[in-house]
């Protein structure tokens, strides 16, 4: 009897405990002061559901990836820059004087028709044998006046020993005398009278070009006389 009266006063100092301590717990949860304000609890409905349906998902599948893989990069990455190539010293060629030729001159002479004189034209003109031309050079060093006759068909030519492509810019052709005395007269006919200066004649290169031609040549005229105006005119 005395073990059961143990047992129970055990099992009701739990019961106390725990009281104890459940109340302990309620006092500690519950706030120490009442909220200011309103004691009534408002109760709000709850906010309508939307009226528009949510929006449907795309029907297109998403964009399909691109069949080629990307561009592999280069293997050896490029170099920042080439490497700079110093200026080679820029190197002149020699010059060397230019290669002087010989002069050879050339040109025609005429006698006019009566009907023309005064008129510059060679209409109705006639080959002049046997005129007489002057080559003259004004050179300071070594001045040069050389003379020829026309032939049969009124061409002649120059061709001086000392004169070279260095001076050939200070010379000219005058006309000299006729052998006609009813053809007697120089004319100003390309300037034959006054004197012409000479023409560069470049000639065709020759078939062999290892026999260049030690000359240059050039051209004057065609120079003409023509008859005197006091000389009655029968042609």
């Amino acid at each position: 009897m005395a073990f059961v009266h143990s047992t129970n006063a055990l099992f009701l100092s739990l019961l106390l405990l725990c009281a104890s301590i459940t109340v302990y717990a309620d006092k500690a949860s519950s706030p120490a002061y009442p909220p200011k304000g309103h004691h009534h609890h408002h109760h709000h409905a709850p906010a309508p559901a939307p009226s528009h349906p949510p929006i449907k998902p795309p029907s297109h599948p998403p964009v399909k990836p691109p069949a080629h893989p990307p561009v592999k990069p280069p293997a050896k990455p490029p170099t920042s820059s080439p490497p700079v190539k110093p200026p080679t010293p820029s190197v002149k060629p020699p010059t060397y004087p230019p290669v002087r030729k010989l002069v050879a001159i050339r040109g025609m002479v005429f006698c006019k028709s009566c009907k023309y004189r005064g008129v510059e034209t060679l209409t109705n003109a006639v080959p002049l044998a046997g005129a007489v031309l002057k080559l003259q050079c004004n050179n300071t060093k070594i001045p040069l006046v050389e003379q020829t006759k026309a032939d049969a068909k009124g061409f002649f030519f120059f061709l001086p020993q000392k004169l070279t492509t260095a001076a050939w810019h200070k010379c000219k052709v005058f006309l000299v005398s006729s052998p006609l005395a009813r053809c007697s007269v120089p004319t100003n006919l390309h300037a034959g009278a006054a004197g012409a200066a000479l023409i560069p004649t470049p000639l065709p290169p020759p078939a062999n070009q290892t026999s260049a031609s030690k000359f240059m040549l050039f051209t004057v005229g065609p120079f003409a006389f023509e008859p005197h105006k006091r000389l009655p005119c029968h042609y």
